[in-house]
C-alpha cells in the first residue's frame, strides 16, 4: 500500500514523482480526453437516432448555408413562412388623399402570396417613402396576415411653372410632383427660375392686401430679383425690387379712387418711387389717338371760326 501525500489539495500518492511540466494538457483538452476515454470504455451511453438526427441537422445547415450563399435564403423563408398560414392578406392604409393604394402594394410588390414574417419593415418604410407624396409613413405588422400603412403626406401649397412644365411644389419649394389634372387649378400660379424658393415668403406679403391678392392670376419672377403680377383681367403690374410695401398701397389707392385696375390698360408700371406709368391696351391706345386727332381737327375748325 502506497502512502498517501497532500500538496495544493491534492491526493497523490507518495512514492509517485510529479508529472512533467511540458505533458500537462490545458484544462479544456482534459475534459475533452476523459470524455473520448469514457466514450471508447462504454461508460457513456448514446441514445438511439442519435446519428440520424446529426446527420438531417448537418445537412440542412449545410443547405442553409448554401441558400445564403447564392441569395436564396429570403425566397426560402418566404415561401415556408407563406406556407403554413402567414400569407399577407390584408393591407389597411391610413392618411393617403392623393397616393393611390395600387401604388402601395406595387411598390412593396404584394401579391397576395407575400410572407408577413419575411416583410421587411424597413425597407418597406424606405420604398413608400420614396413615393412623391409621400413625406413619412410608419408600417406594421399584425399577425397572423395583416400589415398597415400610415401615411403622412405632403401638403401642395402652390403650382410652379419652369418653362413649359408645370409641377407642385411645397411651402418650403420642394417639388412633390408634375401636374397632371386640374384638381389644383384653386392654388395659386409662380412662374419663372427660383420663384418656387420665394414663393411663400412673396405670398405672405400679400395678405395685407386680401382684395388685390384675390385678383392675382401669376406671380412672374423677373430675372431672379423682382416679381410682376398677372392679374385675372389681363393686367400686369410690375413690383421694384424693393419696398413692395410702399407699392402695394400706392396701387391700392389708385384702385380705389380711380378704378384703375377695371379699366382699358395693359400694364401698371410702379418700380419707380416718383411716378406711376400706366400702359394702355392696343386697342385703348387705337382709340385714345383718334380722339387726340379728332380733338386737334376740332380745335382747328374753331380756330378757323374765329
Amino acid at each position: 500500500m502506497f502512502a498517501l501525500s497532500v500538496k495544493k489539495g491534492r491526493v497523490r500518492p507518495a512514492g509517485l514523482a510529479e508529472p512533467e511540466a511540458g505533458r500537462v494538457l490545458p484544462r479544456p483538452l482534459r475534459r475533452v480526453v476523459r470524455f473520448l476515454v469514457s466514450l471508447a470504455a462504454g461508460r457513456i451511453n448514446i441514445p438511439r437516432h442519435t446519428g440520424s438526427i446529426a446527420t438531417v441537422a448537418f445537412i440542412g445547415a449545410t443547405g442553409l448555408y448554401g441558400m445564403s450563399l447564392g441569395g436564396h435564403s429570403q425566397d426560402f423563408a418566404q415561401a415556408s413562412t407563406t406556407a403554413i398560414g402567414f400569407a399577407i392578406e390584408d393591407v389597411k392604409v391610413s392618411g393617403n388623399r392623393e397616393t393611390s393604394e395600387i401604388d402601395i402594394l406595387e411598390r412593396l410588390g404584394l401579391d397576395g402570396t407575400t410572407s408577413l414574417v419575411a416583410l421587411d419593415v424597413k425597407e418597406a418604410r424606405q420604398r413608400l417613402t420614396e413615393l412623391p407624396w409621400v413625406e413619412d409613413v410608419s408600417v406594421r405588422k399584425v399577425y397572423p396576415g395583416t400589415i398597415e400603412i400610415a401615411l403622412k403626406e405632403r401638403e401642395a401649397f402652390a403650382i410652379w411653372q419652369h418653362g413649359t412644365d408645370l409641377s407642385l411644389i411645397e411651402k418650403n419649394g420642394s417639388v412633390i410632383a408634375p401636374l397632371r389634372d386640374n384638381k389644383f387649378s384653386s392654388l395659386p400660379l409662380f412662374v419663372g427660375r427660383d420663384a418656387e424658393t420665394a414663393a411663400a415668403s412673396f405670398s405672405d406679403e400679400f395678405d395685407s392686401w386680401p382684395e388685390l391678392k384675390s385678383r392675382v392670376k401669376a406671380y412672374i419672377r423677373v430675372a431672379g430679383r423682382r416679381w410682376d403680377l398677372r392679374l385675372e383681367n389681363g393686367i400686369v403690374v410690375k413690383l421694384p425690387e424693393h419696398n413692395v410695401p410702399r407699392a402695394m398701397d400706392m396701387l391700392a389707392s389708385l384702385d380705389a379712387s380711380e378704378q384703375l385696375l377695371e379699366r382699358d390698360i395693359a400694364a401698371v408700371d410702379l418700380r419707380l418711387e416718383d411716378r406711376t406709368t400706366v400702359q394702355l391696351t392696343e386697342g385703348a391706345l387705337e382709340r385714345r389717338n383718334k380722339a387726340v386727332e379728332q380733338r386737334a381737327k376740332d380745335l382747328k375748325k374753331a380756330a378757323k371760326r374765329t
